[in-house]
């Protein structure tokens, strides 16, 4: 490989109902795309979503286990981990976790616990004890799925912007600011109800920071809200995240860094739905096979893409087409054991 950098993989493990071994570090070629497994960087449980510093090369997990922990290295050149400290996010299975714009705290979503975490950052990346931990109420319209809070996702906003908490059990987006004499979470008004029996999961929001896209893992869809200066969320229309038929439960969704596309990750048909982001909603562009099973998780990384595929145990690698911004199937698929995340440590990716 020419000019190249590292991406890490989280993997559910053993106790996780996996077969990973812990974070997994990948050599990435930038130019072609392509990838190679340096091997198992760090041996931790379950490690299902991974996030970085943003000005310090740290890497954060989530360990999602009963009992759930996050924890911290700092990354070296070599794709090493030095480890920096664990903690404890006082809930069960911790799924998502990021850290915000100004590098002070570490957000993480306790799926099972149905809450939100805070850990303040000290000056090299790592985490003190737990400043914060907010539980949410209530239970959404699906007994199996909904019988009570589980948040999902926590994505911080830049330029004052609130952080915006996805709880697929009460179909609920939150909205927090963190006090920065205390680190603790205030609330932004009241939250934001989602359509019922939807179940949130994932949002991305646009780089024009005045658009933001929610899916649904319980309805399939995926929903444009605007958002505006003062956090404020505006319903702009719903549609579908798959035209395929069958069994379809969205997982991760992004829009390219240019703004003008929008990806989506649909488990049980395993695609991923592309739509234009050239008008007020998303137009849907293509639908393209994941060349495995059950994408949980793909980053978008310069001109390509990286699919999780959790249940065939293999990381599918994508050109996109810069002018209609379709994936293309390069033909490697790297094997590796349950993955669920795909990290670059690049701040440009």
């Amino acid at each position: 490989m020419a000019v190249s950098d590292i991406l890490y993989l989280g993997c559910y493990t053993e106790g996780g109902g996996g077969r990973g071994t812990g974070v997994v570090a990948v050599r990435r070629d930038t130019a072609s795309g392509e990838i190679e497994a340096i091997g198992t960087m760090a041996a931790t449980p379950s490690p299902s979503f991974l996030a970085r510093h943003p000005t310090l090369p740290v890497l954060y997990a989530a360990n999602e286990l009963d009992d759930g922990a996050i924890n911290a290295w700092a990354a070296q050149r070599d794709g090493s981990l030095r480890s920096l400290a664990t903690r404890s996010t006082g809930g069960a299975s911790p799924c998502h976790l990021s850290v915000t714009a100004d590098g002070q705290y570490l957000v993480t979503a306790n799926y099972g616990g149905g809450s939100v975490a805070v850990h303040p950052l000290e000056s090299t990346g790592a985490p003190g004890e737990r400043s914060d931990l907010v539980a949410h109420h209530g239970r959404g319209a699906d007994p199996q799925r909904q019988e009570r809070p589980h948040a999902h996702m926590v994505s911080p906003g830049p330029g004052g912007q609130p952080i915006l908490a996805v709880d697929l059990g009460t179909d609920s987006i939150y909205r927090y600011d963190v006090e920065d004499a205390t680190g603790r979470l205030v609330p932004r008004g009241e939250r934001v109800a989602a359509r019922p029996g939807s179940g949130p999961r994932h949002l991305a929001r646009h780089p024009d920071g005045r658009r933001c896209y929610v899916v649904g893992e319980l309805d399939a869809t995926v929903t444009t809200y605007d958002l505006d200066a003062t956090g404020e969320l505006y319903l702009r229309g719903r549609l579908g995240t798959s035209t395929r038929t069958g069994h379809v439960q969205p997982s991760e969704v992004a829009v390219r860094a240019d703004g003008r596309f929008l990806y989506i990750s649909n488990r049980g048909v395993d695609t991923i739905a592309v739509f234009s982001l050239d008008d007020q909603l998303p137009r849907y562009v293509a639908e393209v096979d994941t060349q495995g099973e059950w994408p949980r998780h793909f980053a978008l990384i310069g001109e390509h893409l990286y699919v999780a595929n959790e249940r065939s145990h293999t990381v599918a690698v994508f050109n996109v087409d810069p002018t209609s911004g379709v994936p293309v199937p390069s033909g490697q698929l790297l094997e590796v054991a349950s993955p669920t995340c795909v990290l670059s440590m690049e701040s440009s990716a």
